[in-house]
């Protein structure tokens, strides 16, 4: 790697002629990933794209009349100090939130770039154009919202808005809670089971870890392998199933830890509560995001909890 200091004034230009191929690239990659999602903000970003192009013909003008036709390839990368943007192929999905933040560190850091490339320079020419650029790339930021406000309108924000709200719910809420609730319920029986049937903290909390493990590994291999997510939009199959393979786990853990106590009731007691903590928790997470009636959600997962619970003491003590 090289310092920045070092370069000669063709190869800050020919720097410059990377830095608005690979952003507008970027843009476009940008545009091509929400299009299908947020097509307001992938026009945002298309037209940004233009812009960066049109910055990489003026350079290459300049480049062109001060020496010649051939650039060396000089990259972001071969300097030191020098940010790289995120590679955009290699993300899985894209925030939209995230997305935006990003393409205003990258119009700042361009605006930097130019100033410092300015002071650099001793041909007038470069020299005035590459403080032009600075401006613009300063100025960017007010056109990105000149962008947003004709093609993103209120409306078109909104629904932008709620897209990126179900896509949240489907790729990680709903994965998680169906994980969460199958295991703080469904390890509810083996565990009672265990606890009524030894009476011993240890052996009881054994079979505890053993269920939460194995539910969170079936679970996660079968939420991982129901779809590729290429038809329903809900992510890709391992982001999804870890997701519901963790929360399977903990959601089984969390009523387990308890008997880690040598007494045998008072852990049984405060397993209890630590399943009534977790049904209440996984109530709000439905009545919050899946838009299910409060007295409702809580009937079914209270229902559903009690009955596997029963089951457990009931086989347990027999």
């Amino acid at each position: 790697m090289r310092n920045f200091s070092e370069l000669s004034e063709r190869d800050v230009l020919a720097l410059a002629i990377s830095n608005e191929e690979e952003d507008g690239r970027i843009y476009l990659d940008f545009a091509e990933r929400l299009r299908a999602d947020y097509p307001a903000s992938a026009a945002v970003f298309t037209a940004m794209a233009a812009e960066e192009s049109e910055h990489r013909r003026r350079l290459f003008d300049t480049y062109r009349e001060r020496f010649g036709e051939h650039i060396p390839l000089i990259r972001r990368q071969d300097i030191r100090g020098a940010i790289s943007p995120k590679p955009i192929w290699q993300l899985p999905e894209l925030n939209l939130d995230e997305v935006r933040q990003q393409a205003e560190m990258m119009e700042a850091e361009a605006a930097r770039f130019y100033r410092l490339a300015a002071s650099r320079t001793t041909d007038a020419s470069v020299r005035r154009l590459l403080i032009d650029l600075a401006e613009e790339e300063a100025r960017h930021e007010h056109t990105a919202e000149t962008l947003a406000a004709t093609k993103l309108t209120d409306n078109a924000r909104a629904e932008e808005d709620e897209t990126a709200r179900r896509l949240f719910v489907l790729r990680y809420v709903q994965p998680g809670l169906v994980g969460l609730m199958d295991g703080s319920v469904s390890t509810l029986a083996p565990l009672f089971a265990a606890a009524f049937a030894t009476h011993n903290p240890w052996e009881t909390f054994l079979v505890g870890i053993a269920a939460s493990v194995g539910a969170g590994i079936s679970m996660g291999m079968a939420e991982g392998l129901s779809d590729n997510g290429s038809l329903t939009g809900r992510g890709t199959p391992w982001m999804r199933g870890t997701i519901c393979g963790v929360m399977t786990t903990l959601g089984g853990i969390f009523h387990t830890l308890p008997y880690l106590i040598p007494d045998f009731w008072t852990a049984t007691i405060l397993a209890f509560v630590v399943v009534a903590l977790e049904l209440a928790a996984i109530t709000w997470i439905r009545w919050k995001y899946m838009d299910s009636p409060p007295f409702a959600a809580a009937l079914q997962v209270g229902l559903g909890g009690a009955l596997v619970f029963a089951s457990g003491v009931l086989i347990g003590s027999g």
